[in-house]
């Protein structure tokens, strides 16, 4: 069984390491910057709730470490990357599976790669505060298929996504459109929600449409009928924008999907095609073309 290592103890690394000491991982070493802080050690195994996990140096968490996985704030993955650097050496394995853009993932790779360590790249699909461990990780890089047979015998969910250092992140980055995106729509229509006193009406009918229609049907009428509708919809959201700011909500989120009704209509997009798309592709190629 293969030593892992941890740099940073967040959230991730907590639930990441629970799986992989069920799985038979006798020892983790971790590093987490709450060493330093008063107290910061017995947060540190409050939070781990087991004794297989063992708090160390950088250096001595490489040490010990055949994979060493940085689950570090975005803000300061290059800032770690360099500092793990200083004791990486052939024989290790630096997986970064911190949310950075693909030319924060290919500036890491160029700092770790001199050292003689392997280096994947890391990311991590959906909240892993919902889905747990199981939750998907794509990897990249030269040496994805050793690594991802290796962590998913020991409990995580990998999978190989590309040779090509930054393509998994730009997979990652561009799914957050949707995931971040969601989040912000939401809580702008509850806050409006509240102030109107509709909140729980509002999230009850959602959850309804939702469940009782497969999403795939939802999403793609919604792109197909894009182009016949965007003239109809951009003057309905402008009647959605004055409503929110009668009731004393901003619409910030509701301002932008104004705006893309309004470049469609602007474009002409309902004036392009006689007969509804078939195809979601059909769309998106009208209008990349616009």
């Amino acid at each position: 069984m293969k030593k892992v290592g941890f740099i940073g103890f967040g959230e991730v690394a907590s639930v990441l390491s629970k799986r992989l000491i069920e799985n038979g991982c006798s020892e983790i070493s971790v590093f987490d910057i709450l060493i330093s802080e008063q107290e910061g050690i017995e947060k540190l195994r409050k939070r781990a709730q087991t004794d297989k996990i063992t708090f160390a140096s950088v250096e001595d968490t490489i040490e010990k470490s055949d994979y060493i996985l940085s689950t570090v704030t975005t803000q300061v993955a290059g800032k770690v990357a360099k500092e793990c650097a200083k004791y990486l050496k052939q024989g290790n394995t630096y997986i970064d599976l911190n949310s950075t853009s693909p030319s924060v993932k290919v500036d890491i790779s160029k700092i770790i790669i001199p050292t003689r360590a392997d280096f994947v790249e890391g990311a991590i699909l959906g909240a892993i505060g919902a889905t747990g461990a199981d939750t998907k990780i794509l990897l990249g890089g030269e040496y994805t298929s050793k690594v991802s047979s290796a962590l998913n015998a020991m409990g995580l969910n990998t999978s190989c996504f590309s040779s090509e250092i930054g393509k998994a992140s730009t997979f990652k980055m561009l799914r957050s459109i949707y995931s971040k995106g969601m989040e912000a729509l939401l809580l702008e229509l509850l806050i409006a929600g509240k102030r109107a006193g509709l909140d729980k009406e509002l999230w009850n009918d959602i959850l309804e449409l939702m469940d009782k229609t497969p999403f795939e049907k939802t999403a793609s009428n919604w792109v197909k009928t894009h182009v016949a509708a965007c003239e109809r919809r951009y003057y309905e959201m402008i009647q959605v924008v004055d409503t929110m700011q009668e009731i004393g909500a901003e619409p910030l989120i509701t301002r932008g999907t104004l705006d893309v009704f309004k470049r469609s209509t602007k474009a002409g997009l309902n004036k392009k095609v006689k007969e509804k798309p078939n195809s979601i592709d059909e769309v998106l190629e009208l209008m990349r073309d616009l």
